[in-house]
């Protein structure tokens, strides 16, 4: 009988051939065949979507990530009791000098009304020299509209030059919309603490003409963020020669607690040193917890397919019982059964696996194009920027994060196989051949 099947090495190619034939569904094992669809449709689908929703995750945490190291610095100097810091000069100095540094930026901020004839609201006004400004990317981009007369500079091209003595304000796109206004416009600013009187302590109110319109792309700061010239909100937050506080940027960011020591000598005495994670711990957090969860749930879509994959197996095992038995007396050994049969599993879990790697990223690389497809087609935003703080469904694909998807789903496709796959191995000749 050993001479019928010489080739008994394993995955030998008659071990292939019989696999990949099982694969090829005849009419009365039709049941079995739909059974391995799913299980294939399954493991792609679940691959798919936990590639897709990773890369958005990724994209969210980055752009978030971005958006706020670009308003705010990477670390941030104020004095404890929140006091005007005189003599910025010479701290700006020293803190430059200080090894990976990139920029230093004195400002005055402070929290006020902003009223209009149309409406009021909160905003926060960020008082920097127009130098300064320029350096921010997230403001300083195309869709920069001023209205600052600087001789010199072309009229279609927006530019912070000139801001300083302008005698104006710099509004986002959504606080803009809100109010009403355009360049040339004019809003109120309120601030709660004003001059002393006899009577106490009065608001101080002025009127500022728009002179330029930024859009960041993160709702949240669009909405409520005005920039003042740096000597204006001396003058109208009465902080007169000081500033309230000095915003530092690295080289790494990531890294920003390995700086704060030599941040903090460089500083001097009586200051505190507050970092982009410190004021944004809790949020990054809770989105980092949601991206785990998320994965640990998705998870289970392949897990459900993977079992699909021994369900099918075993019903196929029993299906052909009768072959096994031939096979088994022509001179195959349990081994190469076995093989046959772990085979056929892992053939649907790598093609299931590969085709969820290629459909995740394309629909990862156009998630912003099916966003406005379904907006189109439903009449409704599913990514609405007021809810989500950015105004683009940003998706990033991580290819350790996708290699790490795609060997997850081959191991569990291959664990699934492992059970069926003994069975049919352990299956008696004799047994098979007289019930069959």
């Amino acid at each position: 009988m050993a001479d019928v099947l010489p080739d008994t090495k394993p995955f030998a190619g008659f071990e292939w051939k019989l696999a990949l034939r099982y694969l090829r569904a005849r009419r009365k094992e039709g049941f079995i065949s739909i059974i391995s669809l799913f299980s294939l449709l399954g493991i792609m689908l679940g691959v798919a979507t936990l590639i897709v929703v990773m890369s958005v995750f990724n994209g969210f945490h980055n752009e978030l990530l971005k958006r706020v190291l670009g308003f705010s610095g990477h670390a941030s100097i104020y004095a404890p009791d929140l006091s005007p810091i005189e003599d910025y000069q010479s701290i700006v100095q020293r803190i430059e000098r200080v090894s990976d540094v990139k920029r230093v930026t004195p400002l005055v901020e402070g929290q006020v009304m902003v009223s209009s004839a149309k409406t009021a609201s909160g905003a926060l006004v960020r008082g920097i020299d127009e130098t300064q400004m320029a350096l921010i990317d997230s403001i300083t981009n195309d869709k920069l509209q001023t209205a600052i007369a600087t001789p010199g500079v072309p009229d279609a091209t927006a530019s912070w030059v000139g801001f300083d003595k302008s005698d104006g304000i710099a509004i986002g796109e959504r606080l803009a919309w809100k109010h009403q206004v355009g360049l040339g416009g004019t809003i109120t600013l309120i601030a709660p603490n004003g001059p002393d009187t006899v009577i106490g302590s009065t608001p101080r109110i002025r009127d500022y003409t728009v002179v330029a319109i930024f859009k960041m792309g993160m709702s949240e700061y669009d909405e409520g963020l005005v920039y003042m010239p740096l000597p204006e909100s001396q003058d109208f937050f009465g902080t007169e020669t000081g500033v309230s506080g000095i915003e530092v940027t690295v080289t790494d960011p990531s890294n920003i607690s390995a700086y704060v020591g030599d941040l903090s000598r460089a500083a001097g005495e009586g200051l505190m040193i507050q970092t982009w994670k410190d004021r944004n711990q809790a949020f990054f957090t809770a989105l980092s917890v949601e991206r785990n969860v998320m994965f640990m749930v998705l998870t289970m879509i392949i897990l459900v397919a993977a079992l699909n994959i021994i369900s099918g197996l075993i019903m196929l095992v029993k299906d052909k019982g009768h072959d096994i038995a031939i096979l088994r007396t022509m001179g195959a050994t349990s081994g190469a059964i076995q093989r046959v049969f772990f085979i056929t599993g892992a053939a649907i879990g790598v093609v299931g696996t590969i085709l969820g790697v290629l459909l995740g990223i394309l629909i990862a690389a156009n998630a912003e194009s099916l966003r406005q497809g379904v907006q189109y087609l439903t009449g409704t935003d599913p990514f609405n920027s007021e809810l989500y703080y950015l105004t683009q469904l940003p998706a990033e694909v991580d290819l350790t994060q996708t290699l790490w998807i795609t060997l997850m789903s081959l191991v569990l496709s291959f664990l699934a196989t492992l059970y069926p796959s003994w069975k049919a191995s352990r299956l008696d000749p004799v047994e098979a051949l007289r019930y069959s």
